[in-house]
């Protein structure tokens, strides 16, 4: 399996630096492709050129959750099934992840002005995504705060499993309670209520996003096992010295 082979950090950097290339190309052109689709998309009878926003707005706000979904199977991989590399994949993904959600915060805040006559508004919706920042913002302090690798990655990963719960309250807000924040209207049971003109562009942002996630992810582990092996020799060279 791909999967097991990947374990081996060394085979994991050789992999990752063979299809890092092809992903940022990848990245780069799903990116000018959809900007330039969500440019010439017609403009909505009620929000006008506002809509446009929702290409930049929706996919980031998807990638906020999904980011935590990942990094809550790689906090299993750490407690349950000790991957050597889940710590690591947890770790590179917090502050994209972080970012993500930030950027799905302000575009939210910018399209809601014009369509909610506020910025902000302390409903389910709202709450629950800052409540998901600020987790984002708590792991990065934390693995920054502990210096043991390994005390840092079981705590990172208990907090993780933990903001979780969070993820389904996100999803299911505008259901649950009475918000300003419109109900899903692309994956729904009876179909997407959005018209193909903007399904195509909100489709095509949210598949380069998603390769911009990995292509980010996967260099900021390369990162993080270089950085872990530098620790590791200047930690070897100040116990020499000290014998």
């Amino acid at each position: 399996m791909l999967f097991a082979r990947l374990a081996n950090p060394s085979r994991f950097l050789s992999f990752t630096a063979r299809i890092l290339p092809w992903l940022a190309v990848a990245t780069a052109v799903l990116m000018v492709l959809g900007l330039y689709l969500s440019w010439t998309a017609p403009d909505d009878y009620q929000q006008g050129a506002t809509v446009k926003i929702m290409f930049i707005h929706v996919p980031n706000a998807w990638l906020s959750m999904f980011v935590w979904m990942v990094m809550s199977v790689s906090a299993l991989g750490t407690l349950v099934w000790k991957h050597p590399l889940a710590d690591v994949a947890a770790k590179a993904a917090a502050p994209i992840g972080a970012s993500f959600t930030f950027l799905a915060l302000a575009t939210g805040s910018l399209w809601g002005r014009p369509m909610w006559g506020t910025y902000w508004q302390w409903d389910a919706r709202l709450t629950s995504v800052l409540i998901l920042f600020l987790m984002y913002l708590s792991l990065i302090a934390l693995w920054r705060a502990v210096e043991d690798p390994t005390r840092a990655a079981r705590a990172a990963a208990v907090l993780t499993l933990v903001g979780a719960i969070n993820i389904p309250i996100i999803k299911f807000s505008v259901e649950w309670w009475n918000t300003l924040h419109q109900g899903n209207s692309v994956f729904r049971m009876d179909g997407p209520t959005l018209d193909r003109a903007f399904l195509l562009p909100l489709f095509t942002m949210a598949i380069a996003f998603t390769l911009l996630f990995i292509t980010l992810h996967l260099a900021a582990m390369r990162n993080e096992i270089l950085r872990r092996r530098v620790r590791t020799l200047l930690l070897m060279q100040a116990s020499g010295r000290a014998a």
